[in-house]
């Protein structure tokens, strides 16, 4: 049986459960129920090939020792020894002193985990299943990994999950342009299930990971911080089944919820590579931790402004922002001022409202900027869909291969050679100003983008509006004749 087949029959078995109500529920077990598997296979390889490695997990609480046995623990006895002693356990794990890392990773996930399954019976068979996959074979886990991904794709028709996810072409095309290398502190402060994160160890392998020290190296240089216990357990289950041996770093968190001053130099990183939540706000108090010329309860715009505060000089980063952070006034435009002030605002690639549907119907942007000089000139690159499509959709989402012609375009990593056309146009900085620093700049060369002369349209407006009114007149006066009759 293929692992994805076996993923698919375990949810199937699960569906069974009275207690486990919902997709996002149903994942949120399996999830749990991966974690220790993933962990345990890791541990048993680890206890073969490093003298004196211990398990973060007590004994007792291995899965070997109380999940492997197909004729093991079930019913009542399960359920009792899953609630009462093992989730306890993992939540109480000791995380003080040196070395603990992989005890701190357990604890963090079990923190705000529950188990929803009230039949033992089904647990158990739940449980069998998950035994056939060996998390220790490459070729297996790399199966279950495009498994994991479907079922983070699955999250997205839980509820509000899909905020939890980018498509995979998306974060891809944003790491293959910023170019990551081992050794660089890259930083996703809204980390979601760890998509940028995953996506940047494999730009990274692919390229400059050539002896064990550059993995080491990469492994030691990430930072990521997620606030919703779902999405952080999922992306530390993700970490793990991408051959990261202390996901600790991704740690559970809101990143907003630290003052802005409090940021030091110590703190700043070389990369940034996120898709921040937007169209939502911040819990009262939260503003309160940012200047009072940044205060605002809209999580979007509080993370553009710690983002200009983390980059070190000569620090990059790539960006989703939605439409309205382009045109917004007030706070928006006074970062928006800070950030040209601050960073070079290089590169603005603008996607069709498509590329987040069915989930998000929404007009959204891929930011491009380095810290350390002020911005001149703004290159503008509009997406479109490719040729014969309307748009995108869940049977035909966007591929990385939709962006080649931007790649192409690119100029390689000194930007050299662009030209406008088409799809690019190029805007600079005094424009930008004279604008009130409103960066929703249409494309000139669109036909779509010419509206015509506002004058005009204003005037044409007013007749077919006294055209309504006269219409409306005579339907009047023909209801008054006909009633009077």
């Amino acid at each position: 049986m293929s692992v994805s087949t076996l993923v698919k029959s375990i949810q199937k078995i699960m569906r069974k459960d009275d207690g486990v109500d919902g997709d996002a529920q149903r994942i949120s077990q399996l999830c749990w129920l991966f974690f220790l598997k993933i962990i345990d296979d890791q541990d048993q390889d680890f206890e073969l090939t490093r003298e004196g490695y211990q398990s973060p997990v007590p004994d007792r609480f291995q899965w070997r020792n109380w999940a492997a046995d197909p004729e093991g623990l079930t019913g009542e006895a399960l359920i009792r020894f899953v609630n009462d002693e093992l989730f306890p356990a993992m939540k109480a794990l000791p995380v003080i002193g040196e070395g603990l890392n992989r005890k701190r990773v357990v604890r963090s996930v079990f923190e705000d985990t529950y188990n929803f399954m009230k039949s033992g019976q089904v647990l158990r068979q739940v449980i069998n299943k998950i035994n056939d996959i060996d998390f220790n074979n490459l070729t297996e886990r790399q199966h279950f990994g495009d498994v994991y991904e479907h079922l983070l794709n699955d999250l997205q028709s839980a509820g509000n999950a899909g905020e939890y996810y980018t498509p995979r072409a998306v974060t891809a095309f944003m790491v293959d342009r910023i170019d990551p290398k081992p050794g660089e502190i890259i930083f996703d402060p809204s980390c979601g299930t760890g998509g940028f994160l995953t996506c940047a160890m494999k730009h990274m392998r692919d390229r400059y990971v050539k002896r064990p020290e550059d993995e080491k190296l990469m492994q030691a240089s990430f930072r990521a911080v997620e606030k919703k216990p779902l999405p952080h357990m999922l992306c530390v289950t993700n970490m793990l089944l991408h051959d990261i041996e202390d996901p600790s770093f991704v740690r559970h968190d809101n990143t907003l919820a630290r003052p802005y001053i409090s940021w030091g130099q110590q703190d700043r990183v070389d990369v940034i590579l996120t898709n921040p939540p937007f169209g939502g706000q911040e819990e009262d108090g939260i503003e309160s931790n940012f200047p009072a010329h940044f205060r605002t309860r809209e999580t979007a715009d509080l993370f553009l402004a710690l983002f200009i505060r983390l980059l070190r000089s000569g620090g990059v980063a790539a960006v989703v922002l939605p439409d309205g952070t382009l045109f917004g006034e007030g706070v928006k435009t006074r970062l928006k001022e800070q950030l040209l002030e601050e960073c070079n605002l290089h590169t603005i690639v603008r996607l069709p409202n498509s590329v987040f549907k069915p989930y998000a119907s929404i007009g959204t942007n891929l930011l491009f900027f380095e810290k350390g000089e002020p911005t001149k000139d703004i290159w503008y690159y509009e997406h479109q869909v490719p040729e014969g499509q309307k748009a995108y959709s869940m049977t035909k989402p966007i591929r990385f291969e939709h962006f080649q012609n931007c790649i192409d375009w690119w100029g390689g990593a000194a930007r050299a050679g662009r030209e406008e056309g088409p799809q690019a146009w190029k805007v600079s900085i005094d424009e930008v100003k004279a604008r009130g620093f409103n960066l929703d700049i249409k494309n000139p060369h669109s036909v779509e983008a010419d509206h015509g002369d506002p004058a005009e349209l204003l005037e044409a407006l007013n007749r077919s509006e006294a055209k309504t009114a006269e219409l409306r007149d005579q339907l009047k006066a023909i209801l008054a004749e006909a009633l009077a009759r």
